[in-house]
């Protein structure tokens, strides 16, 4: 892990100080999106640190609160007026949520952001600056560190033959195979032609399509070495990090997780990958659940993740051919070149021999 105390003091938000310009009547340049739900204890660091960016151009701030009942949209709506609230009545999942706002974004690009994370100071002109140099545009994003103890958790991710996003650390590569949907910088424009978010995959493994899609019809996804955020990691789900060396999770994001990430797998692997993979990839899941619940003693997590999973894929087998056709149509790029991002030794694997058998809540 690399600590972040040597750049603490450039990286200090002033949470008195607005530096950018909001709400003016200027078109935005870039419209924030950060997705909340029941985010009382968190959001209001997410959005100072929005407003204390060192950067010269408008912007807006868009928050969509996912029917919480914590009063986190309360407190927006009385101390952030300039903030655009989008108030859900129902609880719909982050892919809705962030399909809503950029639906009413005014600005050329899009910076998704989690409601749990804390941008550095100078992220948002960071990210301009490398977007104005692209040429075709694609998707950017910052290196993410832990919000609490200030080490780094990747630059962007690379995936194992499984679509397991494995951290990417090197400071010797741009190129990744997917930006975490938590600080994810896109243009508008890209992020219309790619048609969002899979609502369908309500949370979970979102990024992780757009990533892909973007990356199979030619398009960057890449991370910039500069700047950065933090992130507390696993606030919204529960889980998905290593505690006191353990890792930790909990069924309810494994179960998103198993299953879109399958969802990405069948949409995206091109062919002929996709036919040797995919099988052997449903093989090592089940065996995977077998060995899970005879070592925890729990057959609800079979059934609540594994055969979840595979309910799921056979539930959506006709939206997943019709789609999975249309989008290998318009793919641009060949299968290797696609398949760069991706590392040889499943990342489980190498998971399991460093922390052991994880501990799922």
């Amino acid at each position: 892990m690399i600590s972040l105390s040597n750049a603490r003091a450039r990286d200090r938000i002033d949470m008195e100080m607005t530096k950018i310009p909001i709400g003016t009547s200027d078109p935005p340049v870039c419209s924030i999106c950060i997705a909340n739900y029941n985010g009382m204890e968190v959001i209001d660091f997410a959005i100072k640190s929005v407003m204390a960016q060192d950067c010269d151009f408008p912007i807006e701030i868009i928050v969509h609160d996912d029917a919480s009942t914590d009063g986190s949209a309360e407190f927006i709506r009385k101390y952030y007026p300039d903030v655009k609230l989008i108030a859900g009545k129902i609880n719909t999942g982050f892919c809705v949520s962030n399909n809503r706002m950029v639906s009413m974004a005014k600005g050329k690009y899009i910076l998704l952001l989690n409601n749990d994370a804390v941008l550095f100071t100078d992220a948002v002109s960071t990210l301009y600056k490398e977007a104005c140099r692209q040429d075709p545009p694609g998707i950017l994003g910052l290196p993410q560190y832990n919000f609490f103890t200030e080490e780094l958790i990747d630059r962007g991710t690379l995936f194992d033959p499984f679509a397991n996003a494995v951290p990417n650390i090197s400071t010797g590569r741009t190129d990744v195979g997917m930006i975490t949907g938590a600080c994810l910088w896109i243009p508008r424009g890209l992020w219309q032609e790619l048609g969002g978010f899979p609502e369908w995959f309500h949370t979970l493994g979102e990024d992780m399509f757009l990533c892909c899609l973007a990356r199979l019809r030619g398009y960057t996804v890449k991370i910039i070495h500069t700047s950065g955020f933090k992130h507390r990691v696993g606030n919204s789900l529960g889980g998905g990090k290593v505690v006191t060396n353990r890792l930790c999770t909990s069924k309810k994001r494994r179960a998103f997780s198993e299953r879109n990430k399958s969802f990405v797998m069948a949409l995206i692997y091109p062919a002929p990958f996709f036919q040797l993979i995919f099988p052997l990839h449903l093989a090592v899941l089940f065996a995977e659940g077998i060995l899970l619940c005879f070592v925890k003693k729990d057959l609800d997590l079979l059934r609540g993740i594994y055969i979840s999973c595979f309910g799921a894929l056979w539930s959506q087998r006709k939206r997943l051919h019709h789609l999975r056709k249309n989008i290998q149509a318009s793919r641009r790029i060949s299968s290797p070149r696609f398949f760069s991002p991706f590392t040889t030794i499943p990342y489980k694997l190498l998971m399991l021999i460093k922390y052991g058998i994880p501990e799922i809540k």
